[in-house]
Formats: C-alpha cells, structure tokens, sequence
C-alpha cells in the first residue's frame, strides 16, 4: 500500500497533476466511511447520501 501510494505521488509530480489529489482525497475518505460503517446503526443514513 505504501509503494503505491509512493509511486502515485511520485506520478503527480514528475507530471504536474496535482489537481488529482483532492479528488483522490476524497475517494480515499469516501471509502473508509464505508467500510467503517458497514457494521453500524450509521449505515442506513450513510447509503441515502449515494
């Protein structure tokens, strides 16, 4: 994981495209929230926001 998020960066700066990283950011943050509350009563509240 962290190979891959060392060659990603290193991607966005030999090429110039840091405006992908907000949008990964995001990605990244939507993911864990959920994975996170998979389990949770935060679930259904979660899933009407997509």
């Amino acid at each position: 994981m962290l190979d891959l998020m060392k060659d990603l960066w290193a991607f966005m700066r030999e090429r110039k495209k840091f405006w992908m990283a907000p949008i990964i950011i995001v990605m990244v943050l939507l993911g864990a929230l959920i994975v996170l509350s998979q389990g949770s009563a935060v679930a259904p509240f979660i899933y009407t926001l997509f």
